[in-house]
């Protein structure tokens, strides 16, 4: 049962972040027409306007990462860390909403909101997510095992005949230590080797 419910989890994770990527890939268009600022294209303040995005970007993955990791042992981040990822999350959204804003355009606001609003939600939730499935996963009961073959009377009796040689004297513990058996089976079983040895 813990197979697919571990699917699930790599499943639900890859998606998280396929969704965070894709987020974070549409407001750079946005955030470098802020930081162009009317730039010429391809003049050096206009390649350096590509720069921005990309900072801050990978800045907030590597919060995200790390808070994954550190979360499912346990260990929680300190505050520096939690205000390193609001200020890229808030700095991501301001400068992608910026012109919309400026040009008082409803429609416009709305549709440069959503992708960093999106990547704001999944940044918090993909950590909890991860965690909660990970405890079930480690709660979720195990298959149960298949029951072991009942070995036989004769197969005990095989086993101690194969074991004994000449010097060997048969009693119930040295039967019990070659087999495994049972305590009761073992005056049984050293009985009929005895009786075999008395017919040899």
């Amino acid at each position: 049962m813990s197979e697919p419910l571990e699917r699930v989890a790599r499943q639900v994770d890859r998606l998280c972040w396929t969704g965070i990527l894709l987020g974070l890939a549409f407001t750079m268009t946005n955030v470098q027409q802020f930081a162009a600022a009317g730039a010429p294209a391809w003049s050096l303040v206009w390649c350096a306007a590509w720069l921005l995005d990309p900072m801050v970007s990978l800045v907030l993955l590597a919060i995200l990462r790390a808070e994954q990791v550190t979360a499912r042992h346990g260990v929680r981040m300190g505050g520096w860390v939690r205000a390193a990822k609001w200020f890229t999350l808030a700095a991501t959204y301001v400068m992608n909403t910026w012109s919309a804003f400026a040009v008082g355009s409803a429609a416009s606001v709305v549709l440069h909101s959503v992708p960093p609003l999106v990547v704001f939600v999944a940044a918090e939730a993909v950590t909890e997510l991860r965690d909660k499935l990970g405890a079930v996963v480690t709660a979720a009961p195990s298959a149960p095992t298949a029951p072991a073959p009942r070995t036989s009377f004769a197969d005990y009796l095989a086993a101690a005949q194969a074991a004994r040689t000449p010097e060997v004297t048969v009693t119930p513990a040295w039967v019990r230590e070659v087999t495994g058996c049972s305590r009761g089976l073992s005056s049984r079983l050293a009985a009929a080797l005895t009786k075999d040895g008395s017919r040899s």
